[in-house]
């Protein structure tokens, strides 16, 4: 019974890591705090794509931690962030919240739908 026990709560603690860092954020509450201003969202699928497909309004292209560092320099420790990529397989989101997580930003969230479930939804794309 023990050893089943321990199987059982490793697999849940592997699951936990798995699913990533960083909390969720649905597409609704993101559009939400978008309207309030209460964010900062930043996408992590490439200059070439913010520009020519377009992005979230409002995002800034992550292109490296000293540019992201600038971006977010005034904003406030507990401001809302959200990184995201392209889609629900897409891990590269988590270049651009660590960098937010180790400029001191508490509260880092990941949109996992990311730009096609934005797209999807039927919001609109912003582009420069």
């Amino acid at each position: 019974m023990k050893k089943l026990l321990s199987l059982i709560a490793v697999a849940v603690l592997a699951i936990n890591v798995q699913a990533g860092e960083y909390p969720d954020i649905s597409i609704g509450d993101l559009e939400k705090a978008i309207k309030a201003g209460k964010v900062v969202v930043i996408d992590v699928n490439g200059a070439k794509s913010f520009t020519k497909r377009g992005h979230i309004p409002g995002a800034v292209s992550f292109t490296g931690a000293k540019d992201l560092a600038k971006q977010l320099g005034k904003a406030k420790k507990d401001t809302l962030v959200v990184a995201y990529c392209g889609g629900p397989s897409c891990s590269a989101y988590k270049r651009g919240a660590s960098v937010a997580a180790e400029l001191g930003f508490k509260n880092v969230k990941h949109l996992s739908a990311g730009i096609s479930g934005w797209v999807k939804a039927g919001k609109k794309l912003e582009k420069n």
